[in-house]
């Protein structure tokens, strides 16, 4: 079974100016993070702008992704629904492909009961041939995985982690005393560190797909003991962790991935390119860490 931790990117999805997958910048992202020390791979999921990817493109970009990491580090693919059934086959599209795992977030818009919950991830996990990261992201589901729910469906062997978006450390804190064999992942840069330090494995990052080797520093750092220097590249980050939400996630990182010169700005609606304030600002941040190049700046 998989085992997932360190700074795993979730990786922005490039498209060209007509709309179509970019392929070729596809491929430029992958080795961008290799070479930076990534060390996972999450396509198509919220950064990826993975409800707005066809069923047919999904398999398309997650084929050049595993083709382009060729077993190097894990590749997690997103794969959820708000269907049980959608969900379930997606999964085993993406088993049939040979990803390590899914990214399966919790059921938007129904707002199930926790015990509908159980029952869903339960027939994914079952059915999906393939282990599964539960996504608990309350503030685009509206529905909260609660931490007992969390601990039940760490009992069934797919399950192998929790990406936790929900902001709430009290939480976290009750799904890591309470199991020792699922990986808890931070689902929020900004809260990284503070997860590591309760005993979190790594992160699902935003802010790796500006700066990976910087991310994946801290994670390697806060999981060694070196709490200093974690702490001293948190800081340094943090800003930008920030501003990648000034604007709904994805636009601002996918506009600081653009500036670096990696992909077309393009996104699909019904999200649009960001304001001019944003883009300038994403710009600033870059330039303060070093990572754009001062002659870069406007």
């Amino acid at each position: 079974m998989v085992k997932l931790s360190g700074s795993m990117v979730a990786l922005v999805s490039p498209f060209r100016s007509d709309g179509g997958l970019d392929e070729q910048a596809l491929r430029g992202l992958i080795q961008f993070q290799l070479s930076n020390g990534t060390d996972g791979i999450v396509p198509c999921g919220t950064t990826g702008e993975g409800v707005t990817i066809s069923d047919e493109e999904t398999k398309r970009l997650v084929s050049i992704v595993l083709e382009e990491v060729d077993g190097r580090v894990p590749v997690v693919a997103g794969a959820g629904s708000n269907s049980t059934m959608v969900a379930v086959q997606k999964a085993k599209a993406m088993a049939s492909l040979g990803v390590d795992a899914i990214l399966s977030v919790a059921p938007y818009y129904n707002k199930p009961t926790q015990q509908g919950l159980y029952e869903h991830f339960r027939a994914v996990a079952e059915d999906g041939g393939v282990p599964v990261v539960v996504y608990n992201v309350p503030g685009r589901t509206s529905c909260n995985i609660l931490p007992e729910t969390i601990l039940k469906l760490s009992e069934l062997d797919q399950i192998v982690a929790v990406k936790e978006a929900s902001g709430d450390l009290t939480q976290v804190m009750e799904i890591i005393r309470g199991t020792d064999h699922l990986a808890v992942l931070s689902g929020d840069d900004a809260l990284t560190l503070p997860m590591l330090a309760l005993g979190a494995k790594g992160v699902i990052s935003v802010v790796a797909n500006e700066a990976p080797s910087m991310m994946h520093s801290l994670v390697r750092s806060a999981l060694e003991g070196d709490w200093e220097k974690a702490r001293e590249i948190h800081y340094k980050l943090f800003p930008l962790m920030q501003a990648n939400f000034i604007e709904t996630n994805p636009i601002p990182v996918k506009a600081a991935v653009a500036l670096l010169g990696l992909i077309n700005e393009t996104y699909r609606l019904p999200l649009v390119p960001p304001s001019q304030k944003t883009r300038n600002a994403m710009q600033r941040m870059l330039y303060t860490l070093g990572l754009l190049d001062p002659q870069e700046q406007t």
